[in-house]
């Protein structure tokens, strides 16, 4: 699968803290549609559908709860026939509103953990095709991990750091990628480790 963005849109990233909003994404499979689209760039819910496992009806309709909320938009057709879908913003950061109850805390735990799930979907998929996976892209991969000591500033800076350094190479904004580029999927994941202070 390609990517199928006609050209790069502007950055545009947005900061969820609508609580209804953030239910409607909590379910698994609206962002995981979500993702995709934000990976390959506007897509049917038929090439949707195909990517997440689902039926084109299906994700129809999870497509246009998406819409309700914001989090995709529709473009014409250019065929006459299925509307492609695309992403309405380069990024989202989804955040119950100051004070929100035990409720909205939950539900942004639920996205947390679909987007856990999400990441060892694909990294299983990626397993799974490993082996008909070209030479150069599986010396190219990496997977590591890494114990830090670090104060919470120094974390911060690292994930600034670490996001400039990315954010060049993001699908949707990038305008002038090489011949030969291909969606690849980067997880970076920092936090205090949960034994920490025991």
């Amino acid at each position: 699968m390609s990517f199928k963005s006609i050209e790069p849109v502007p950055e545009h990233r947005t900061s969820v803290t609508d609580a209804r909003a953030l239910r409607a994404l909590a379910h698994p499979l609206r962002l995981a549609i979500l993702n995709h689209l934000m990976a390959f760039g506007a897509q049917t819910a038929s090439a949707c559908a195909e990517a997440v496992g689902s039926t084109a009806s299906n994700c129809s309709y999870h497509l246009r709860s998406l819409a309700r909320y914001g989090f995709v938009e529709s473009l014409p057709s250019a065929d006459g026939r299925e509307r492609p879908w695309r992403s309405a913003a380069t990024g989202f950061e989804f955040r119950g509103e100051e004070g929100t109850d035990a409720a909205a805390t939950a539900v942004e735990r639920l996205i947390s953990e679909a987007q856990i799930d999400d990441g060892a979907r694909l990294q299983k998929k990626a397993l799974a095709v490993q082996a008909q996976t070209p030479a150069q892209w599986r010396d190219a991969a990496s997977a590591n991990s890494y114990a830090l000591l670090m104060t919470p500033t120094e974390l911060r800076i690292l994930a600034d750091s670490l996001d400039a350094l990315i954010r060049p190479y993001i699908g949707l904004t990038r305008a002038d990628p090489p011949e030969d580029s291909e969606v690849v999927y980067l997880q970076v994941d920092a936090f205090r480790h949960p034994d920490a202070g025991r």
